[in-house]
């Protein structure tokens, strides 16, 4: 009787995996790391010298009614992006400020994939 429930319980975990696994989501809010699928984020050790480099380069503020989160969507207009230099680390990503707030996009989608400040 005891092997018929645990045999059970194992086959209801490898059914329930898949589905479990499938409602995992790669965003997360707020200022929590966020699991991406292509390009890299800027090394946490570059991060200082990235937000002086974005001050020395006076990139103008965006100001958007909602919060600057994770997973958030830019509008499509109003907002310009700026490519990341090769020093800080090869990626797909581009930047820009909103709300005081430097930001990493993803310029297709004009998703915040990583807030920096």
């Amino acid at each position: 009787m005891r092997n018929r429930i645990l045999a059970l319980a194992a086959l209801g975990i490898a059914l329930g995996s898949p589905i479990a696994a499938s409602a995992q989501s790669g965003v997360t809010v707020g200022r929590a790391p966020v699991v991406v699928d292509s390009g890299t984020t800027i090394a946490v050790e570059q991060r200082p010298a990235f937000r002086d480099y974005v001050v020395e380069q006076r990139v103008p503020a965006f100001s958007i009614p909602d919060r600057v989160v994770v997973g958030a969507t830019l509008p499509e207009a109003g907002v310009t992006y700026y490519d990341v230099p090769q020093r800080f680390g090869a990626t797909t990503y581009r930047y820009t400020v909103v709300n005081g707030e430097t930001v990493l996009v993803e310029p297709r989608s004009r998703r915040i994939v990583e807030v920096l400040n």
